[in-house]
């Protein structure tokens, strides 16, 4: 079985695209170790997992039932609890990499860590699996090969799509302000400035309706040689099964 390392935030990281991958590859048999920035348990975004502040759209924003029972078990498990700081990260010790995502502000201390940028272009570097979702597809883009381009240069690949994210937001910001804004550049247009041809960014199908363990291909996923993408908390089942299968 395999060591897979997911690096995520101190705060605001996504609980479904964290911890349904978590629980599916944990649940084959495969270890999972976490990395935050200062070695300490992080915490994922509660307004994702209690829907407060999200009024009649809390049902359709917050993380379903899938989800939040995955965080829960992921939060009880000694590996959670227990994470490396980023300093510790050798590419080395791992079989591949799990990028999540999440859209709130404690997201951008994990988004533009150039430590954990270099750590992500030492497994593009060592051709491991790296998988990425939604705003983590952003921490992929951001960091550098050895040429200078990003590690993404050259790749298909999808994220957090412009359509997506701005209806979060038009749909919020009236009393959320800019939630569901990470930065004043869309996902999709910084990820496709990072590539070869803007092209090689796929936006999938519009999704409305989550995956589940039932119904996997509900999900969207692009699969580039050894580097797997995906788009928002609907695409996690598939993601992770997908994750499995390059392992």
């Amino acid at each position: 079985m395999a060591t897979v390392l997911i690096p995520i935030p101190s705060t605001d990281f996504d609980p479904t695209e964290t911890a349904v991958p978590w629980a599916i590859l944990r649940s084959i048999g495969h270890a999972l170790v976490f990395s935050t920035p200062d070695g300490k348990m992080g915490q994922a975004d509660a307004r994702m997992l209690t829907g407060k502040g999200l009024g009649i759209l809390a049902p359709m924003l917050i993380a379903n039932a899938n989800g939040r029972i995955a965080y829960d078990a992921m939060q009880k498990s000694w590996a959670f609890q227990h994470p490396i700081p980023y300093r510790d990260i050798d590419a080395d010790n791992y079989r591949a990499l799990l990028l999540p995502g999440g859209h709130a502000p404690g997201m951008k201390p994990y988004l533009e860590s150039e430590m954990l940028q270099s750590k992500v272009a030492d497994f593009f570097a060592s051709k491991k699996p790296v998988a990425a979702i939604c705003h983590g597809v952003l921490l992929a883009a951001r960091s550098r090969a050895a040429s200078g381009k990003s590690v993404l240069f050259g790749k298909r690949t999808t994220a957090l799509t412009r359509r997506m994210e701005m209806a979060a937001w038009f749909l919020t910001r009236a009393w959320l302000g800019n939630y569901y804004r990470t930065y004043p550049k869309a996902v999709e247009t910084e990820v496709g400035e990072a590539l070869a041809n803007k092209k090689d960014f796929i936006r999938g199908p519009m999704s409305i309706m989550r995956d589940s363990p039932a119904n996997p291909d509900a999900g969207f996923t692009v699969l580039d040689g050894n580097y797997l993408s995906a788009r928002w908390p609907g695409d996690a089942h598939r993601f992770a099964i997908e994750l499995e299968k390059l392992l």
